[in-house]
């Protein structure tokens, strides 16, 4: 029997890296794509180019251009393969919590309807395949800036005796009485979805709540895509403006390859609705601040950049994820890349997309 592998915004980040990533391990890859990021943040943030490299670099790959709001062409396509169908990855979303406040109806169909539409094929045609999800550490709201955090002279921290030192924040926090941003709202919806499925109709659905993810195959823009926008920044010349907090505030970030490899995991020995905190942890992360010096460094030139006080509408001052669950369920997996690798590889992949 042929196995095939389903990937929803393949030309994104996470999704041109799973295609990458299991080209060798599936027949046949089908990717869904219809270059919507260039509707959210313009042009030059299409992802376009993604789709060609992809088509001209993997030869068990096959894009649909398809609209995961259109159900009829979703319940076309896996009605064609399915039971063939051993592997779904649902990456494609409205991204960016800034960009949702624009237009909440197309955020939410996107992210909830479109997530909906997804497992209903799956259930329908392929109730065996695994279907993983990227949610995002947004479900958790501004909840976060609750913890007990003292400012340092580069970074925001948390206090040292708090439980969350060590490792992060796990996925015990509380996602109710919060404020999400409407993306974040959209986020909740299809990620309790997605483990509403596994649980009632024992499908194997996994939902990462990702922290930063980024990696070189990011087309970053000012509403999302932090530190590849940054990255363009320093190579470009153009003024970066950050958003409040003092320029302190922490991310950890996990490169695209790390977490599809948490995918891959996750996929050899599936669970039934489970959910993990998927980002850099302690191993991978960086302050706004921290991470302007290493572009500098990186670049050998200083960075023009601006602050403006106001903060970002349900902005994390402070993220650290708690990966310690996933490791626990599949201890074979661990961080490969941190910040400084991260960055370098961006550096490397603007140059040869000639972005100097």
């Amino acid at each position: 029997m042929t196995n095939i592998c389903i990937i929803t915004g393949s030309a994104g980040l996470i999704g041109s890296e799973s295609v990458s990533f299991f080209a060798d391990k599936f027949d046949i890859i089908i990717g869904i794509d219809n270059d919507m990021r260039s509707y959210f943040f313009g042009r030059e943030a299409s992802t376009e180019w993604n789709t060609d490299k992809l088509r001209g670099t993997i030869n068990n790959f096959e894009h649909h251009a398809i609209d995961i709001r259109n159900n009829e062409d979703l319940d076309k396509l896996f009605s064609k393969y399915g039971d063939q169908i051993k592997l779904v990855i649902h990456t494609a979303a409205q991204p960016s919590h800034d960009w949702a406040a624009n237009e909440p109806l197309t955020d939410f169909t996107i992210n909830a309807n479109g997530t909906l539409n997804m497992l209903e094929a799956t259930r329908l045609h392929c109730p065996e395949a695994t279907f993983i999800f990227t949610s995002t550490n947004k479900v958790y709201g501004d909840t976060p800036n609750r913890l007990p955090l003292v400012e340092l002279e580069k970074r925001w921290e948390i206090d040292k005796t708090h439980s969350y030192y060590t490792e992060g924040i796990d996925e015990n926090m509380s996602i109710d009485q919060t404020k999400h941003s409407l993306f974040g709202a959209s986020k909740v919806a299809a990620d309790v979805l997605v483990q509403e499925y596994g649980k009632y109709f024992k499908m194997n659905t996994g939902i990462f709540r990702g922290g930063c993810l980024t990696g070189p195959n990011h087309s970053g823009t000012q509403l999302h895509g932090f530190l590849s926008y940054l990255m363009k920044c320093a190579i470009t010349g153009d003024k970066y403006t950050i958003f409040g907090y003092q320029g302190k505030q922490v991310r950890d970030n996990i490169h695209s390859w790390d977490l599809v490899n948490m995918f891959w995991h996750f996929h050899q020995a599936p669970r039934q609705g489970e959910v993990y905190n998927a980002g850099g942890g302690r191993y991978s992360n960086c302050s706004m601040t921290e991470a302007i010096e290493i572009c500098e460094a990186i670049t050998g030139k200083p960075m023009k950049y601006e602050y403006s006080k106001t903060n970002r509408i349900g902005d994390h001052i402070w993220w650290i994820s708690d990966v310690s669950k996933f490791k626990t369920d599949y201890p074979n997996w661990s961080h490969k890349y941190n910040v400084n690798d991260i960055l370098n590889q961006i550096h490397q992949s603007f140059q040869k997309r000639a972005i100097i």
